[in-house]
């Protein structure tokens, strides 16, 4: 797939999208150090200090193994692989309203859904591809068909992954960057939602 078909996946900083990460990461290639771990989670854009990288393999249940070569491993066992996913952050802190980027009431709903739900977003021409654990797609889909979401159609759900159909490319890209600052409970100064009657 060339790069104008497919933007690459972009992760929001929450956990559970450095989780999906590091378990991607570790079974795709034979990790041996947390340094190695932290250098491709670096080529994804997670920058991660030693500690929490720690913790999180930790979280993991992540052990070292030893390979066929004699070399040993990072792996993760099946049972972190089964796909239950942290519950939704309960709130989000209060903010003043003074700033010019505050989550309106909408976006703040919206948001409390998405973090720690959403461990990846990229395009594909006109769709927004929305990457969960396991599990988690079509309950993401149902609040984002909700929502009334301008510019976006609608959306198709698997297990886990989301694919919000929306209008056109360009819109994929303005609703995809809306739905990564949403799900790292970031701001924005403008509202996603259709005015309702």
């Amino acid at each position: 797939m060339s790069d104008e078909e497919y933007s690459g996946l972009r992760r929001p900083p929450t956990r559970t999208a450095r989780h999906s990460a590091i378990q991607q990461a570790l079974s795709s290639s034979a990790i041996t150090s947390q340094q190695q771990l932290a250098e491709v989670l670096a080529t994804q854009g997670i920058e991660v200090t030693q500690a929490t990288l720690s913790r999180d393999l930790d979280e993991m249940h992540a052990s070292k193994q030893r390979m066929a070569d004699g070399s040993f491993a990072y792996v993760v066992p099946e049972s972190a692989l089964s796909g239950e996913f942290p519950t939704v952050r309960a709130a989000i802190d209060e903010q003043s309203d003074t700033e010019s980027n505050v989550l309106n009431r909408y976006e703040q709903q919206l948001s409390r859904t998405l973090t720690g739900l959403v461990t990846s977003v990229a395009t594909a021409q006109n769709l927004v591809v929305i990457h969960t654990p396991s599990g988690a797609a079509q309950y993401v889909a149902s609040v984002l068909d909700r929502q009334s979401i301008q510019g976006i159609v609608g959306t198709i759900a698997g297990d886990d992954t989301v694919m919000a159909i929306a209008a056109d490319a360009q819109t994929a890209k303005t609703r995809a960057e809306w739905f990564l600052l949403l799900a790292s409970g970031g701001e924005s100064g403008h509202a996603g939602a259709k005015a309702r009657p």
